[in-house]
């Protein structure tokens, strides 16, 4: 009985030390733990079962840790796990300060940390700091003062500026600052063949109007790659205005022949109005003459005569009238 009991003990010791050596294996990566002391940084295993508790992946921390530890710099665990829970990369933070550090550009960890947080990539701009990039800006119209267009394109040499990358604006504010000022340098030309003749003043000028100000970039150079002649802006506008002219002289001329023809209308209502007064004049003829006769105030003698003078007047119009178609014959 007593063996049975020793045994069985025995057993759940051997139990005991199995589950806590594979717990132990778990949560402590002892692999990674000799890969670092090797390399020459020192953690603790509470430090690694602590990434395990906080659901953090040791090897996302101690490789990047060994990689700086290698290139002598000078970094804590703690930084380093700090900036992944906040959600960055720590491997593109360190390449960047080893190659900074390489390059000579005094960075350290906080601003590399906030420059990745911020959205932007920390290792290219370190890269460009070191290789300044070339931004070609789309084709640029601007009209100079005689009315010729002018196409340009430039290419923008710029240097990333790690002081302002945080809050800094990016290429798309370079390429509308360039763009704005060529424009107005072009505009300001007296005439499109001095650009043509000249096209390193519009670079000239576009450079020294301090473009790179509030920006995560300091420009290096502008420069023209093309310059073509466009369209004729000034006589298009001059035709344009002369249609408009004609438009507007043609509807004041189809006013003033409308109010003619209104003009026309009213006096034709007028002569029919005074013939219809003539008519109406005419019909009350015989019956004044009636009453006349009947009252006295004319004889029959007058009468026949006044019918004599109006049948001597219809002759001679009839006369008159056959003489003027003889004479067109």
């Amino acid at each position: 009985m007593g063996s049975n009991l020793s045994t069985m003990f025995t057993f759940a010791i051997a139990l005991l030390i199995i589950i806590f050596v594979m717990l132990f294996f778990t949560f402590v990566p002892v692999g990674l733990w000799v890969t670092a002391f090797f390399s020459g940084v020192k953690i603790k295993f509470s430090t690694l079962m602590g990434m395990r508790l906080r659901r953090v992946a040791p090897s996302r921390i101690v490789n990047p840790m060994i990689k700086a530890t290698k290139a002598g710099l000078n970094l804590h665990v703690d930084e380093l796990e700090a900036h992944y829970l906040a959600g960055g990369n720590i491997n593109s933070v360190v390449d960047a300060l080893i190659a900074a550090q390489r390059a000579n550009i005094p960075i350290e960890f906080e601003r590399a940390a906030a420059i990745d947080l911020a959205g932007r990539n920390v290792l290219e701009a370190v890269q460009v700091s070191v290789n300044p990039k070339v931004i070609e800006t789309p084709q640029i119209a601007a009209v100079s003062k005689d009315g010729i267009e002018v196409v340009a394109k430039a290419r923008v040499t710029v240097r990333a500026n790690i002081e302002r990358l945080v809050g800094g604006a990016g290429e798309e504010t370079i390429i509308a600052r360039v763009g704005e000022g060529i424009v107005t340098t072009v505009g300001s030309s007296n005439s499109h063949k001095d650009v043509l003749e000249n096209p390193d003043s519009i670079s000239k000028t576009v450079l020294s109007k301090g473009l790179d100000s509030g920006t995560a970039f300091e420009i290096l150079s502008i420069d023209i790659a093309d310059v073509d002649v466009g369209r004729n802006i000034g006589a298009r506008l001059q035709m344009d205005q002369a249609e408009a002219d004609k438009r507007i002289a043609e509807a004041r001329a189809e006013e003033r022949r409308a109010m003619a023809v209104a003009k026309e209308q009213e006096m034709k209502a007028e002569v029919q109005s005074m013939r219809a007064k003539v008519v109406e004049a005419e019909a009350e003829v015989p019956l004044a003459l009636a009453t006349a006769l009947k009252d006295g105030k004319m004889g029959v003698m007058d009468y026949y005569n006044m019918k004599n003078i109006l049948a001597d007047t219809d002759m001679r119009s009839s006369i008159s009238k056959l003489t003027d178609e003889e004479k067109k014959k």
